[in-house]
């Protein structure tokens, strides 16, 4: 049995581990990184990449066929859908192999392959009975898709979730999609758009992670009228026919119903990937999530010198905040005992839908419960004049101002280029500017961002009107 020591140790070499290696790095020479699976981000490999290659290609499909709306007839449209994933992987395999390059060329050194477990707060074994004596730990370890109750009952490997999607040779002919969430609404509608026949299950009228309910009652009406949603649905029953499955569900009048897929596809969220870490022996308490609790600010767990990142967090399951949390994380441990606290950047998520639905800074349900006076502006895109001109007009932009000092608090939207104004509020929320400050820049015409003016503008007149009770907050009590 052979023992290593090290000053730093990280756990996983997706986004959050390699950032923390390359900032322990910039410490200490004495830096192991261990990967128990493949090399590849979640991002590359079965997230971020691979779904936006399927949308693009699902948003060629719907242009295609939607042109008519502009005059133009478009003829003979048809989808492969053995090319469509062909392209899909192969793109994905592209974006896999920079990661796994970077990785690579790394010292040999430094990585070790393996599954790692706590022995003790500073030591890990490896199944091979190897140790590692390390004097500062960081777990990133990534999350994974929670199979809910009625799916759990199926056989594992009938069950798919995005770790499985983008293996398909071809598009099946219809698949139920469980979730109401980011990648249930982006792999739903793609796959939707490209010909195949999809019905999304949610156990709540929550979709998109919106919760404004003037911007959720929207997405709700755009992407219903395109993709069939069953929302505060309960399902009874999945039941795996062998050349398909039978979904039984009651909707929310209590209604029965009953229809077959081809394929079931789970997206309902995430957990932490701690399974058999020993997180038991780090001396320290856990929460429910089975985890130490820590400091988002320094990724460090209480007083100890363990460190958290990534996903396995189970806070922001999003890229950039991944690779700031595993940036954090490992400067700390690199830099330990003189752990620093460290600015976040603004908050920001983007769901790929058509519409795009987009969340930055504080989000409506957390100001309310928060107790602050606040303001609302928006602008309704059905009447705005370059929306109108793309056909893309539907969909509202809500943002939110204290109305104290007249700062942009955040914003919560769905609507045409909803990733691009996400932009501009979160770089506004993070640099602190007032309504008026915004106001004050340039706008084009005609674009998109006139939309956001408007919805300054609004904002600014709440403001000026005094404090007043917010429509849609009493249903977020404190601490809800």
């Amino acid at each position: 049995m052979s023992t290593r020591e090290c000053d730093v140790a990280v756990i996983g070499t997706g986004t959050a581990g390699m950032g923390a290696y390359r900032a322990a790095k910039a410490h200490t020479d004495k830096v192991l990184l261990i990967e128990g699976g493949v090399y590849g981000t979640t991002c590359a490999r079965i997230g971020c990449m691979p779904s936006k290659l399927l949308i693009a290609a699902a948003n060629a499909a719907h242009a295609a066929q939607d042109a008519k709306g502009f005059g133009v007839h478009v003829h003979g449209i048809g989808v492969d859908g053995a090319e469509v994933m062909q392209r899909v992987q192969r793109e994905r395999d592209r974006f896999v192999g920079f990661v796994v390059d970077a990785v690579n060329s790394w010292p040999e050194a430094d990585r070790i392959r393996g599954h790692a477990a706590f022995e003790s707060p500073g030591v890990l074994r490896f199944d091979d009975g190897t140790r590692v004596e390390a004097k500062r730990i960081v777990i990133a370890t990534g999350s994974r898709t929670f199979i809910p109750p009625p799916l759990a009952a199926l056989a594992a490997e009938r069950v798919d979730t995005n770790a499985t999607v983008f293996e398909w040779p071809d598009l099946p002919e219809s698949v139920a999609v469980f979730g109401a969430g980011v990648i249930a609404l982006e792999l739903g509608q793609a796959l939707h758009r490209l010909g195949v026949r999809v019905r999304l299950f949610g156990r709540s009228q929550r979709i998109g992670g919106i919760t404004d309910p003037e911007v959720a009652e929207q997405a709700r009406e755009a992407l219903g009228s395109e993709l069939p949603l069953a929302l505060s649905s309960a399902v009874d029953t999945v039941v795996d026919e062998g050349e398909g499955f039978a979904v039984r569900w009651r909707d929310a009048d209590g209604n029965a119903h009953e229809e077959r897929f081809a394929r079931v596809l789970a997206a309902t969220g995430r957990i932490p990937n701690i399974d058999g870490l020993g997180l038991e022996h780090v001396g320290l308490p856990l929460n429910a999530q089975g985890l130490p609790d820590h400091d988002p600010a320094t990724g460090r767990c209480g007083d100890s010198a363990i460190f958290l990142a990534g996903d396995v967090t189970g806070e922001l399951p999003l890229l950039h905040e991944a690779a700031d949390e595993g940036r954090i994380a490992g400067d700390n441990a690199g830099r330990y005992p003189d752990v620093q606290t460290q600015r976040r950047r603004a908050p920001l998520a983007v769901v790929f839908c058509e519409p795009q639905i987009a969340a930055v800074g504080q989000n409506f349900q957390a100001l309310c419960q928060s107790g602050q006076a606040f303001a609302v502006g928006q602008v309704d895109f059905s009447g705005q004049g370059r929306a109108r001109v793309m056909r893309e007009n539907v969909g509202v932009l809500r943002v939110y101002a204290a109305h104290d000092t007249g700062r942009l608090l955040g914003a919560e939207m769905v609507g045409p280029r909803a990733e691009h104004l996400a932009h501009l509020l979160a770089w506004s929320v993070q640099a602190g500017l007032t309504i008026d400050e915004m106001l004050a820049m340039p706008f084009y015409h005609p674009v998109v961002e006139e939309g956001l003016r408007t919805a300054l503008r609004d904002c600014a007149h709440a403001l000026h009107r005094g404090p007043k009770p917010v429509a849609g907050c009493s249903e977020y009590g404190p601490g809800d």
